[in-house]
């Protein structure tokens, strides 16, 4: 009877029914990918609630279950082949990542490096180009006709510089485009290093290089670690790069997933890579934990130390060219596709034959849809995405709820294309057949960008006392009620916070948009997308630039009212 009393209230309602949405769009699928990778074929587990006949013929399935799936992963030198090489890609990708950050932040964080505020500013444009287009961008640089091949062939040197089709070029786009992740908590890392501890080097006799190999870099180890972490799962769980660069014969996890639920509708192949870009992501996220848990890596004193910063040219001067050279290739790369976006022509020549902005028109003009879908489903997915983080917050925070605590987690451990794939197998048949509708795709997206979200409005609630839910309660309003008539407005910064970053990553998405996306609701990424596959590549260029232009206002938007709310 007191477990009615509680769960039955107003407040108690919301949360079974949280529980009940997750249960319903993240448990049952991720659970039901699970099992098709033993039966072979889709199981209709809502229907087998509602439907002898359905309960029977599923029964049935489980009778001819078999693990060949998981032997193929061995056995069939295809997927293999594939683990092999998202593993090598991922590692490689992370390696080269955090050689290229190291001296960058180190820069930003320590020395008086000349540009810093320039190329600090510069270092924000990967995180706002979604990789496909940054895929897109290598192709118009260094394919067969891009303007560095011309370069290149110029000098004197003979086919491409870099093949963008290639392992090579994957490595690249990925490094290019993903170094931002570990480039700013690397600089905080090097902020944060206990200066006493390098003065002491110094003053025992040290030269400055002898201290940063001696002391500066080791205490960035542990931040380095988890850092590389970080990019080793935003790696192997891209599915824009790969699927727009990735040759016939390199088999890599994302592509052969997609190809075989959207080429081959090989349920059972599908499930069984889906399985195992969970677990490999799961496996990374347990890593970084197990990693840190019970260690103490703290330097810092109670005492603050003003951090002392290089003003050796040479090493400022070298490592200010260092890092230009690194935030140059994502600039030229844009830069190259708002040119062919204006483009009448351009093929072997360095410029285009000439310029026009009717790209632009026919865009507007016969793709304005694309543009609408795209904000009418990230406005559905941040509404969604509002509510139940909102709830979720206060039952975390208030409740000490540790079950919704973790499956506001699950999404952040999940690829991508591996939670499209377990959304398809799962709400494909009736009675809750929801794929191809534009309700699963903003459910999908709500889903995928909760964590941010929930991170967000968390902080915020933890800064609200729990006294003003309590007077408001003790004035005659329900639990509920004081939820939403008074905790809400002030968890209004947190939510705010949140949205803008929902919104962005959403108009942003790829892998969940080209798998789920029926044609009637294709936001722009897909169509993109599209473009690109159909060789319209003008078109496609345009709608990049669009769809850039579209995050960079969102983006300076959401700094101007961080800005108003420090």
């Amino acid at each position: 009877m007191k477990w009615l009393k509680r769960n039955f209230t107003g407040i108690g309602i919301v949360k079974l029914v949280i529980y009940a949405f997750f249960i319903l769009f993240l448990i049952i699928p991720l659970l039901s990918v699970f099992l098709v990778s033993f039966t072979n074929e889709p199981i209709n587990l809502f229907g087998s609630l509602i439907s002898m006949e359905t309960l029977q013929h599923t029964v049935s399935q489980f009778t001819h279950a078999t693990v060949d799936n998981f032997k193929s992963v061995f056995s069939n030198g295809t997927y293999f082949s594939a683990l092999l090489n998202s593993l090598r890609l991922s590692f490689l990708v992370s390696i080269i990542v955090l050689i290229v950050c190291v001296p960058i932040a180190y820069g930003i964080a320590r020395t008086k490096m000349p540009f810093k505020k320039t190329i600090s500013a510069l270092c924000t444009i990967p995180l706002i180009v979604p990789t496909f287009i940054s895929a897109y961008a290598f192709i118009i640089m260094f394919g067969r006709a891009g303007w560095v091949t011309y370069l290149y062939n110029s000098l004197g040197g003979e086919g491409f510089l870099i093949d963008p089709y290639s392992f090579t070029g994957i490595v690249l786009v990925q490094v290019f485009f993903f170094f931002p992740y570990a480039l700013w908590p690397m600089v905080a890392t090097f902020k944060v290093s206990d200066v006493s501890l390098e003065e002491a080097s110094r003053n025992m006799g040290s030269k400055s290089w002898l201290t940063f190999v001696t002391v500066t870099f080791p205490l960035a180890i542990p931040g380095m670690l988890s850092t590389a972490l970080v990019i080793f799962a935003v790696s192997f769980s891209d599915f824009g790069t790969p699927i727009i660069l990735a040759p016939t014969d390199l088999n890599l996890l994302v592509v052969e997933a997609y190809r075989e639920i959207a080429g081959f509708f090989n349920w059972g192949g599908a499930a069984i890579l889906t399985v195992i870009m969970i677990a490999v992501a799961g496996f990374v996220f347990w890593l970084q934990n197990h990693f840190f848990k019970g260690k103490d890596y703290g330097a810092l004193s109670g005492k603050p130390k003003q951090v002392k910063m290089n003003d050796n040219k040479l090493l400022s001067g070298s490592l200010s060219v260092f890092a230009g050279f690194v935030v140059l290739v994502p600039l030229l790369a844009m830069l190259t596709v708002f040119m062919q976006s204006i483009a009448t022509t351009w093929g072997v020549d360095p410029l285009p034959a000439g310029y026009t902005l009717n790209h632009y028109k026919d865009i507007f003009t016969n793709s304005l849809g694309n543009i609408q879908n795209s904000i009418i489903l990230a406005l559905g997915a941040l509404v969604l995405s509002i509510i139940i983080a909102t709830f979720v917050s206060y039952f975390v925070v208030r409740q000490n709820s540790t079950g919704l605590d973790f499956m506001t987690t699950v999404p952040l451990i999940v690829p991508g294309i591996a939670f499209g794939i377990a959304l398809i197998q799962t709400f494909n048949t009736a009675p809750l057949q929801l794929t191809g509708t534009a309700a699963i795709l903003i459910i999908a997206y709500s889903i995928r960008r909760l964590p941010y979200m929930v991170r967000s409005t968390v902080g915020t609630m933890k800064s609200i006392k729990g006294d003003i839910e309590e007077a408001a309660v003790n004035l005659g309003a329900s639990t509920l009620t004081a939820a939403v008539t008074v905790i809400g407005p002030l968890m209004l910064p947190g939510i705010a916070a949140g949205s803008i970053l929902v919104f962005i990553t959403v108009i942003k998405e790829t892998s969940i948009t080209i798998l789920m996306a029926p044609a009637e609701w294709a936001p722009m990424s897909l169509a993109i997308f599209q473009n690109i596959l159909r060789a319209e590549y003008y078109s496609a260029a345009a709608m990049s630039i669009v769809l850039v232009v579209l995050v960079l206002v969102l983006q300076a938007i959401a700094n101007r009212f961080s800005r108003k709310e420090l």
